[in-house]
């Protein structure tokens, strides 16, 4: 009785290790572009933890105070926010205009609305500084989850380009000739898929994150104006 013939199943690894120069080349960018995906993602999330913590901590003392020195006192450690942000830079250019007309003398309305609109061009300014902070990283999601399945289907049609051109040198012209170069290439496309998934899962989660936050920073900044303005009439 002759012994059965176990057959042996490689592995990933094995297989990424058997796969041509060009496949290994875009396996390797693969794995890059999932390794900094992971690193990006990670330190996203920590950072929007931190900032979501700090809003609410923020935003607890701007509605119970409404005064705007206690206010700026208080929320020096809460860094992480992007609402105190766009308060610090408000407040400061809110001081600066009210000190400058205190020395020029009595305010026109004229004066006033110029004044508000200097407060609110600072205001817009924290505002989008504190997006570009909050988006920094996520276009480099967006470019893996798009990117990332092409660069793998590129590597499996290139490998099993590789596996049929050696069918003519093959003394045999069966599928298991060619089957293992083909599920070599396929790898390809499964790193990339592995890539590209948590990619633009992460893309997704963080694009609506921020564009909450923008909203958050451009309601804030409104109630800040009224605040202002509440300010210069008590000036008057």
């Amino acid at each position: 009785m002759e012994p059965v013939e176990q057959l042996t199943h490689p592995t990933i690894f094995s297989m990424i290790i058997g796969s041509g120069p060009v496949v290994q080349v875009v396996l390797l960018i693969l794995i890059f572009l999932s390794v900094w995906t992971w690193a990006i993602t990670i330190a996203k999330a920590l950072q929007f933890r931190r900032a979501t913590a700090d809003t609410t901590a923020f935003s607890a003392i701007f509605w119970e105070s409404r005064n705007l020195a206690r206010i700026d006192d208080s929320t020096q450690r809460l860094a992480s926010s992007p609402l105190s942000h766009v308060f610090s830079s408000g407040y400061r250019e809110l001081s600066h205009v009210l000190q400058t007309g205190e020395a020029a003398g009595a305010r026109r309305s004229t004066d006033v609305e110029v004044e508000l609109g200097t407060v609110e061009r600072a205001l817009r300014r924290a505002e989008f500084e504190q997006s570009v902070k909050l988006e920094r990283g996520i276009t480099f999601l967006a470019t893996v989850a798009s990117a990332a399945p092409f660069i793998g289907l590129f590597g499996t049609v290139w490998g099993i380009m590789n596996a049929f051109h050696s069918l003519a040198f093959a003394k045999s012209t069966s599928i298991q000739a060619v089957a293992p170069g083909i599920s070599e290439a396929l790898v390809a496309t499964a790193v990339g898929l592995a890539a590209a998934i948590p990619a633009s899962i992460a893309y997704n989660y963080f694009a609506v994150s921020v564009r909450r936050y923008r909203e958050s920073m451009n309601k804030f900044s409104d109630e800040f104006l009224s605040l202002a303005r509440l300010h210069f009439a008590a000036k008057a």
